[in-house]
């Protein structure tokens, strides 16, 4: 039998693997390590989450309605009227297989192969992935650390061009822990809409604010802006792959009508799962934050203490530990693993932040406290990651 001499499309052949990935594979099945390097939260998910999921399954586990069940999206825009002042009704709301997913349907909806859209530097790398599986040109702009990694306007204004469809911010920021303040939001809605562009804001950590508060970008501009959001990380739901965005009434609809080919609905546990946790309990995020704000504190005092500035990050639950300025973050990511802690480096999320090391604040406590240690005996060891 033949076998078909296919290769990768273009455009997928140009996505690029994730760092984060490879050092997640490097260290999988070792026991002696301690994993900083994951953003996922450690505390089970709830267990009243965890009953409607059940419930689910046994009694309407069939396909829903592609951009959600009403009942979800009802209660979205409920939360998001009661948290932000949004006036979204359930129309306006499109429920996705995380907000991975959610981004993925917003970009293909905005774009096509050549265009450009601009992206965080430094950023999860999904942005930039996602980009380039549709063909499109992802355009970094610096999120400098002297300034805090916030975006600054003189930066992003001469990348704007004929071919730019969309910006993407996030905040509170993966893997930098920034918060934008209402000004510095405010300002990147108002240029986007000047030049006619697209705000795509990811707003999955909304609920893990430290210092200051969250603002939402599609509330300043409602008719400009797609704001997107999750379950995942506030109620400890990863595998569940629920998220959701909200955005204008000219694009919504599409994206809701992409939702059929890319997914066709959404797991109907997963989405009961999702309206348990808007309209139940809310001690389980209260309880979470608290947490996350602890760990952040112990973590920059021991690393001040072992002599490491680390920026103290005002929400997500992320810490970005600078190196020496030469060295190079991936080459120390992987050489930890044999010292016992794998981090993310920050290579995985651009150029910016090539020297510096993300650790993820939601390990349990105590291996928080053993990995920092470790990292920390490396890092005098080899004078920063550059070796002696």
């Amino acid at each position: 039998m033949s076998v078909p001499t296919l290769n990768p499309g273009r455009s997928a052949a140009h996505v690029p693997g994730s760092g984060i990935r490879e050092v997640v594979n490097a260290a999988m099945g070792r026991e002696d390590v301690i994993h900083l390097e994951i953003g996922e939260p450690g505390a089970r998910t709830p267990a009243h989450l965890v009953e409607a999921a059940h419930s689910a399954m046994g009694s309407s586990n069939r396909y829903t309605h592609s951009a959600g069940m009403p009942a979800l999206r009802d209660a979205i825009a409920r939360r998001l009227h009661r948290a932000y002042g949004l006036s979204a009704a359930e129309d306006d709301i499109v429920v996705g297989q995380g907000a991975v997913e959610a981004l993925l349907a917003t970009i293909v909806a905005v774009t096509d192969p050549g265009d450009e859209v601009l992206v965080p530097d430094p950023a999860w790398p999904n942005y930039e992935m996602q980009t380039l599986m549709r063909g499109a040109v992802p355009v970094r702009y610096p999120l400098r650390p002297e300034n805090g990694f916030v975006p600054d306007m003189a930066d992003i204004r001469p990348l704007l061009g004929p071919r730019t469809k969309a910006i993407v911010v996030n905040s509170p920021s993966n893997p930098t822990g920034a918060v934008f303040s209402r000004a510095v939001m405010a300002e990147l809605v108002e240029e986007a809409a000047r030049a006619g562009l697209l705000v795509i804001s990811d707003e999955v950590y909304d609920q893990i604010i430290f210092d200051g508060d969250h603002v939402c970008a599609a509330a300043l501009n409602p008719e400009g802006v797609v704001s997107v959001f999750s379950f995942s990380k506030t109620y400890a739901m990863t595998g569940s792959r629920v998220g959701y965005l909200t955005g204008p009434r000219w694009l919504v609809p599409t994206i809701a009508k992409l939702q059929e080919p890319i997914l066709s609905s959404v797991s109907t546990a997963s989405q009961a799962a999702a309206i348990e946790a808007l309209n139940g309990p809310q001690d389980f995020v209260a309880t979470s934050l608290a947490s996350y704000r602890d760990r952040r504190d112990l973590a920059h005092t021991l690393l001040a203490d072992a002599g490491i500035a680390a920026p103290m990050p005002a929400g997500a639950f992320y810490m970005m530990v600078p190196l020496h300025q030469q060295a190079d973050s991936r080459r120390a990511a992987l050489d930890l693993i044999g010292h016992g802690v794998a981090t993310a480096p920050g290579t995985a999320f651009g150029d910016v932040a090539r020297h510096f090391l993300r650790i993820s604040l939601a390990a349990a406590r105590p291996d928080l406290e053993e990995g920092l240690a470790r990292l920390a005996g490396w890092y005098h060891r080899t004078n920063g990651g550059i070796g002696r």
